[in-house]
């Protein structure tokens, strides 16, 4: 059985009822209105030269793609020729040809990425494998700050976004990340690094609208405060409609989310930098046979770096992060004759994250570059309304500790070692240890070799220890007892830990091909089971499910990706993954599920893509990708019980105009080989299907 199963629908079709949604929705618009209005007449006065003209709109080059700067594997800018990692990057100009309206949407351009969409609202996306019902391996970091919540160690994607056309860039790493960025790196890093202030100047606006995407808007006003002191402000609205049943039936999930936000950047002085920055978001999800859920959350962020005259830096970063989550549940009926049911109830969530984090980089000789850092995290986290998903305790407050050090050792001339470790203490499982050594040798300036050996855990979530769901049949007269209690944490559940080994290779062949392909081999301990325990009832029922360490494994696999410059104006791009997963029960014990419940990942994948820049102004993008089968359990029927996502092809285009230096028209299509196909979930009625989806969309700017 899966014990995991319609757990996704209280963790992420979160939303409050329609006169909730509405207040809520109009708070948030008025805030946003006030922020813009507050700049709108400096931008108007002093934006110039803000959004490029059409032919500044052409693709970077090969050789400026590979040189790209990037941060997520050393905690500093390096070029992604030196960057000893399986890191893809996707840039400004990849998102904004894709068309995408979402971030879930934009991560479909990372070749390396499991990426599937499971109904109108919900997503499940991971790298290396493991992507279940409750994918928690990998970390997403947005400006620095992580965006996972430690109800279950995942990523509520419906509530991560932004207004698409101010990210700079978004880095993905397919691997552990955890020597630098802690717990929960597991498989992958994502990291979302919107673009500074000062180059997003002037007014901004997009209006998109069609059958699926029935709504969205966005607008953004960057004004100039004074010298080197820059504002922006955003608002953006999308609504979405409904997904359709494998039944043919409405799945009834539509939704809409408000947000807007601030970004402020100052230098005081030219060896410092301050950002300031804040985001708040509000919205409404329908969620079938419970009318409606509830989402609604904000944060601030304020960043410090200086930079010394010898070259040594220094940042110190802190940030406040609210989030709130509804979830209603229907009453379950009577059970005659004397079998009581829960009454209508819902699960409130409210997370509150501080978080301090300071790091230093130096140069120690000609030889070394040590950076090193100091972390501390506080988190109250309190569930309410608890009648039929409980935690215990119902409020829990926790404290994390963390330490890190990493020294870049050149070995020779081109040849690197890098090793390090991070050190972070939690509440659950006290003192982790995250290791890592790479080694990489720059072949020339424009190839890289390397390989890595790493340690990541992932710590346990409230979903692994403090969950209690009650069986609710209680009232039963012997000797038809029942036990009191379904499902619950394992008090005693540790972290899960990986041990990764890595190769790679990284060239740019001449100035019209790009390349790379990383191998990995991966051993996991310690990973999630379910283990039933009889009661002392006189019909014997194996509940209470408990979860623990029981499951251990290895997974291996290969990562391909290139861009080839066909001509100055069409380049094609094409990746093609490939996971072999093995996961067992450890000798001598069990699992309800018989090691079936935490994988549900394709074996294969395929990604092509073109980008044609053509005459007039016009621009053609297209891509097509193969998702092999997905073998998933999540059924009702219990046990190791698997069922058949089946293997698709499928198509997303777009074809752009660039009517001048400030206005472009496009059409949008997702999805546009099948009127319905199916992404993720157990075979059911009730499984959704992924509609096709035509939208048109207007951008201007200046």
């Amino acid at each position: 059985m899966s014990v995991a199963r319609n757990w996704r629908s209280f963790l992420v079709s979160v939303d409050h009822g329609a006169g909730s949604a509405r207040g809520r929705r109009s708070a948030a618009f008025l805030l946003t209105w006030v922020l813009l209005g507050a700049v709108g007449g400096q931008a108007f006065a002093s934006a110039q030269g803000a959004t490029p003209t059409a032919g500044d709109l052409k693709q970077l080059s090969i050789e400026d793609l590979m040189n790209l700067d990037v941060t997520s594997v050393a905690k500093e800018p390096q070029r992604l020729l030196q960057a000893a990692a399986a890191i893809q990057v996707i840039t400004a100009d990849d998102i904004r040809r894709s068309g995408a309206a979402s971030i879930p949407e934009v991560l479909r351009l990372a070749d390396h990425l499991e990426v599937a969409q499971i109904n109108a609202h919900d997503w499940a996306i991971s790298a290396h494998g493991f992507n279940a019902n409750l994918a928690n391996k990998l970390l997403v970091l947005v400006d620095g700050r992580a965006v996972y919540t430690p109800l279950y160690g995942g990523v509520l994607w419906n509530v991560q976004d932004c207004l698409l056309a101010d990210i700079e860039r978004i880095e993905v790493i397919s691997g552990p990340g955890g020597t630098l960025w802690g717990a929960n790196a597991v498989n992958g890093v994502i990291n979302i690094i919107t673009k500074a202030a000062r180059d997003t100047q002037g007014a901004y606006a997009l209006a998109a609208a069609g059958n699926q995407l029935q709504k969205q808007v966005g607008i953004r006003i960057g004004a100039t405060l004074a010298p080197d002191v820059y504002l922006r402000a955003y608002g953006k609205y999308t609504g979405r409609d409904r997904e359709v049943t494998t039944a043919g039936t409405s799945a009834a999930d539509s939704w809409h989310v408000g947000r807007g936000g601030f970004r402020l950047d100052a230098e005081p002085s030219p060896p410092n930098r301050l950002t300031v920055q804040g985001d708040f978001y509000s919205g409404a999800e329908d969620v079938a046979a419970t009318g409606g859920a509830g989402l609604s959350g904000g944060n601030i962020l304020g960043r410090w770096t200086h930079e010394t005259p010898g070259g040594a830096s220094m940042s110190l970063q802190l940030y406040y992060d609210h989030t709130h989550l509804s979830q209603p549940f229907p009453a379950s009926p009577a059970a005659p004759p004397f079998f009581s049911g829960f009454p209508a109830a819902s699960l409130k969530d409210d997370l509150d994250t501080y978080d301090l984090d300071f790091q230093y980089h130096f140069a120690w000789s000609a030889h070394h570059k040590v950076t090193w850092g100091l972390g501390y995290r506080a988190t109250r986290e309190s569930d309410e309304d608890l009648s039929f998903v409980r935690f215990t305790p119902t409020v829990l407050n926790q404290s994390l500790y963390s330490g890190f050090a990493q020294d870049e050792i050149m070995l020779a001339r081109r040849v690197y070692l890098t090793v390090g470790s991070k050190l972070e203490h939690n509440d659950y499982s006290g003192l982790e240890f995250e290791p890592s050594a790479r080694l990489q040798w720059n072949l020339e300036s424009t190839q890289l070799l390397w390989g890595a050996i790493s340690r990541a855990v992932r710590t346990p979530s409230r979903y692994d220890r403090d969950l209690l769901v009650p069986s609710g049949l209680i009232n039963a007269p012997p000797p038809f007892q029942f036990p009191t209690t379904y499902l619950k944490g394992g008090p005693d559940f540790v972290s899960e830990t990986l041990l990764a080994y890595e190769v790679g290779y990284r060239a740019a062949i001449g100035l019209k091909l790009a390349a790379s392909v990383s191998a990995f081999y991966n051993e996991y301990h310690d990973l999630r089971s379910t283990a039933a325990t009889p009661t002392t009832a006189v019909y014997v029922f194996p509940y209470p499910i408990f979860f623990q360490n029981n499951l251990e494994g290895e997974t291996h696999g290969l990562e391909i990706s290139a861009s080839y410059q066909m001509l100055e104006w069409w380049r094609l791009r094409a990746g093609y993954d490939l996971l072999q997963e093995h996961i067992h029960v450890r000798p001598g014990e069990v699992d309800a599920t018989g090691a079936t419940n935490e994988s549900a990942d394709p074996q294969q994948q395929v990604a092509l893509r073109t980008s044609l820049d053509l005459p007039r102004g016009m621009t053609l993008d297209a891509a097509l990708r193969w998702v092999d089968s997905l073998h998933i359990n999540n059924g009702p029927a219990g046990g190791a019980v698997v069922g058949i996502v089946p293997s698709y092809f499928e198509l997303d285009a777009g074809i752009a105009w660039h009517a001048s230096g400030s206005l472009e028209l496009s059409l949008m299509g997702r999805n546009l080989l099948h009127a319905y196909h199916t992404e993720y979930g157990f075979p059911s009625p009730t499984r959704e299907q992924i509609g096709r989806s035509l939208f048109g969309r207007i951008t201007w700017g200046y």
